[in-house]
Order: structure tokens, then sequence, then C-alpha cells
């Protein structure tokens, strides 16, 4: 632990400098990923438990094992180890037959998408995920392009390919009708866009931006901000002014401008 105080006090150091004030996140070993939207927190750690956060402190969430955990206006859904796609509602996530999916993301406005093994993408339109019940099977859109990971705010969706090129495209959430994949400059492994439409990606090398410039007319945005962080990251999710990051050493800090 003291390790780790000494970790988080530079930590504050040097974020201080970009806006940031950051300190360690409620604790839980072995964090793999996590996700925030419209103020609620789900993770799983490195054992594919699914937990969310109340008040101060991780709550075990199901009795499901996960790989990947998202929460958005579509409710909250997960990826198995072996790609079956679970949905969570009455207490527990249930199984929902159909198209496999390796990453998914609940974060658009009503609909999910996420892509498979093979880097295909698929979209669950906002009128078909809200109807979705247990034993339902999935009917999803097949989206052109291939990435191996996105992340969506509204109708505007982010991701990456298995070159680590990073793109954007409008998704439709009520026919996942989509405009085409656009890409911009830069390399990334992770990509996140919070409720609010910021956008956010962690690189190889653990380093994270920010998108700048974003508008109406650009969504696109103009160019990459780096964020200094004196460790490597993992994941990152944004919402609601919040910055939730994991660290290379598998816990999470939370940062605030």
């Amino acid at each position: 632990m003291r390790a780790v105080a000494t970790f988080l006090v530079l930590v504050n150091f040097f974020i201080g400098c970009y806006g940031l004030s950051c300190k360690a996140g409620p604790l839980q070993f072995s964090v793999a990923q996590l996700d925030a939207s419209q103020g609620m927190v789900v993770m799983t750690d490195k054992d594919s438990n699914v937990f969310f956060l109340s008040g101060s402190s991780w709550s075990k969430l199901g009795s499901v094992p996960l790989k990947h955990v998202s929460v958005g206006p579509a409710g909250i859904w997960g990826v198995s180890n072996d790609d079956k796609v679970y949905k969570f509602a009455g207490g527990d996530f249930f199984p929902v037959s159909g198209q496999e999916l390796n990453q998914l993301d609940a974060g658009g406005e009503g609909h999910v998408v996420g892509v498979t093994d093979g880097n295909n993408i698929h979209c669950l339109n906002a009128s078909y995920v809200s109807s979705i019940q247990p034993e339902s099977i999935l009917d999803s859109n097949t989206l052109p392009g291939r990435l191996i990971y996105t992340s969506c705010s509204s109708n505007v969706c982010w991701g990456v390919s298995s070159s680590h090129n990073i793109y954007f495209a409008s998704v439709s959430s009520s026919t996942c009708v989509t405009s085409g994949w656009t890409e911009v400059e830069g390399k990334a492994v992770k990509v996140e866009v919070g409720t609010d439409g910021r956008v956010f990606v962690v690189n190889e090398s653990g380093k994270l931006y920010e998108r700048i410039g974003i508008s109406n007319g650009a969504p696109g945005g103009a160019d990459w901000k780096i964020i200094e962080i004196p460790t490597p990251i993992e994941h990152v999710s944004y919402d609601l002014g919040r910055l939730w990051l994991v660290t290379e050493c598998e816990f999470i800090l939370e940062c605030t401008h």
C-alpha cells in the first residue's frame, strides 16, 4: 500500500499541470476493463467477475462470468469469454442467442454496436434492443468496415482496426444505417466515447489522448491532445466530468478537471 500511495503522489504532481486532479478509485484488485455512462460505472476483473460501483465500493453484478461489460442508454450488456452476448435484467445477466461478439458498446442512443472475433461490425437498433427478453435471438445489422473495438455516443461511433487505425461514423439508432467510416490520423488500440461525445484513445504504448475540435460541423475533430499520465494506461472511460483510468498495474484512477 505504501508503494501505491507514493505512486498516487506522483500522479497528482504530474497531472496537476494538465488541469486534472486524480485519486485512487475505489479499490478492486486485478481490474481488466470498466465502462461509465449516465452516472453508473461497471467493471470486470481478470477472473471475469462483473461489478458495479455502489457509493465508494464495488458490488458484484450478476452471476455470469464476462470478459467485457458496457453500460449506457441501451442498458447493461456484456460478452463472455466464448463471445456469447448477455443483457442485464431482473437482477442477473441473461443470454441472447444468435450473433456472437468479441466486444460491444451500449453507449449509443439506445442502440448497441459490437464487433466479432473476425472484426465484423454489427448493430442492434434501439427499438429492437428495448424489446429483447430472455430467450430472444439477436437480429443484428451488419455494418460495412472491419474493427476490433468500438464505442458510441448518440449517433456517432468510433472504432479502431486491427492495424490500430482510428475511424468514426454516424450510425442511426433507429435503423443502424451508417454514413460509412472515415479515418482520422493517429494510432490506437482502444477508443472510448463519453455520453457528451468526448473521445479518448489509448495507444499501444499506453499513452492517453483526447480528440479535440469535435463539433456538429466537424464530428471527427481536429487533432489529438496527449494527457500526460506517469504510468501506462490499459483502459479509459469518461462520464459526467470524470475520467476513469485502468493502469498497467490493474488498479483504477478517478480524475476530474
